[in-house]
């Protein structure tokens, strides 16, 4: 079942992103990841919108193909990757998990966790607004994306989980 759009960051939190983490390591499961990943879901979607409009992007953090290719094969994400896609039910094959984002909201939180786990850096510190936008710069590349609106979504992320 999914959720009715839009979600509240509440909702997020505790119903898509609590389920989405306990399916990868601990260590994962940060703070840290946690603020970034809600703020990518607010800036990306306003958790309003499983398909991007106007683009191929799908699920609450809008992946494209690419992205999910990325994680399914990337050195220290695929075997997570699949571990996720086997308990999700879908085939970690990239077209057929990329058709799954707008249809499994944890099935799409957990591979956007392991696109951050890609990146070579160590998260940002709660609080480090400026780390990250840098972050979500480097591992989602948008299109286009407003600074101002990262900062807002930043503080309520930081605000619903806590931290910083």
């Amino acid at each position: 079942m999914q959720l009715k759009l839009p979600i509240t960051p509440r909702d997020f939190t505790d119903e898509i992103m609590a389920p989405a983490l306990d399916l990868l390591p601990a260590k994962m499961r940060s703070t840290e990841a946690r603020i970034v990943l809600l703020t990518i879901g607010l800036q990306e979607s306003g958790l309003a919108h499983r398909r991007q409009i106007g683009g191929p992007a799908r699920g609450l953090l809008q992946f494209e193909e690419v992205g999910v290719r990325g994680v399914l094969t990337h050195q220290v994400s695929r075997g997570y990757a699949a571990e996720v896609c086997a308990a999700r039910h879908v085939v970690a094959v990239p077209i057929q998990v990329y058709d799954m984002l707008d249809k499994d909201d944890i099935l799409a939180v957990a591979l956007g966790r392991l696109l951050l786990w890609t990146d070579p850096r160590p998260l940002p510190a709660a609080g480090d607004v400026e780390g990250a936008w840098d972050l979500y710069t480097r591992t989602w590349r948008p299109g286009r994306s407003n600074r101002g609106d990262w900062d807002a979504h930043y503080e309520m992320a930081r605000t619903t989980v806590g931290g910083g």
